[in-house]
């Protein structure tokens, strides 16, 4: 089974499109997806990139309708503009990190995007915290304690220099035999590659 490395960050808006259908398109598809949180947000804020510009509101605006249009062709939906940046943002991704290790970090990522992009709830605040938990049958205040140890830390600043390394600027990425896919729209061009 070939296998793919995604690197993400929650708090990537066009990353919705893609976790959102990527459990799926792994079934269909027969890959592995090895799922990374990373920290996009200090690695554009190293290139001095400003995703959303307050001074380009045709373009934000554009934006947030391609996010709405690919979701509707993709089959589910998204309701933007969504609360953005994230106040908890690498919070948001420590916890993916500490789900990933414990076996619910799939189901925890689907679910706060969803909260996000359909019901306009931010990830890692009230109310979206407490009701993925919730629904996860997690206890919050050990996840959120947990999730900000040294340990869970240390490995959420490994996978972002790992993707430095491999020459990361955005999210969603996918990295294939040291080739690097970015966008969700190039999921299955990783794919392809994969299976070459």
């Amino acid at each position: 089974m070939s296998e793919i490395d995604f690197y993400f960050s929650i708090g990537s808006t066009y990353t919705y499109l893609s976790v959102t259908r990527i459990l799926d398109v792994e079934k269909e598809h027969q890959v592995k997806f090895n799922w990374k949180p990373f920290s996009v947000r200090a690695i554009m804020k190293e290139m001095n990139n400003i995703p959303f510009p307050k001074d380009k509101m045709n373009k934000v605006n554009y934006m947030w309708r391609d996010i709405e249009r690919r979701a509707e062709g993709y089959g589910f939906f998204a309701k933007t503009p969504v609360p953005y940046p994230l106040s908890e943002f690498d919070l948001a991704n420590q916890i993916a990190i500490l789900g990933f290790e414990k076996g619910w970090g799939e189901e925890f990522v689907v679910l706060t995007y969803k909260k996000w992009f359909q019901e306009g709830k931010e990830p890692a605040i009230e109310p979206s915290i407490s009701e993925v938990c919730s629904e996860l049958k997690l206890n919050k205040d050990e996840i959120v304690s947990e999730a900000k140890s040294s340990d869970i830390e240390t490995k959420y600043n490994e996978n972002t220099n790992s993707a430095r390394e491999n020459k990361i600027f955005g999210s969603p990425s996918f990295i294939v035999k040291n080739e690097l896919f970015w966008g969700d729209d190039r999921m299955e061009d990783a794919i392809e590659w994969s299976l070459k």
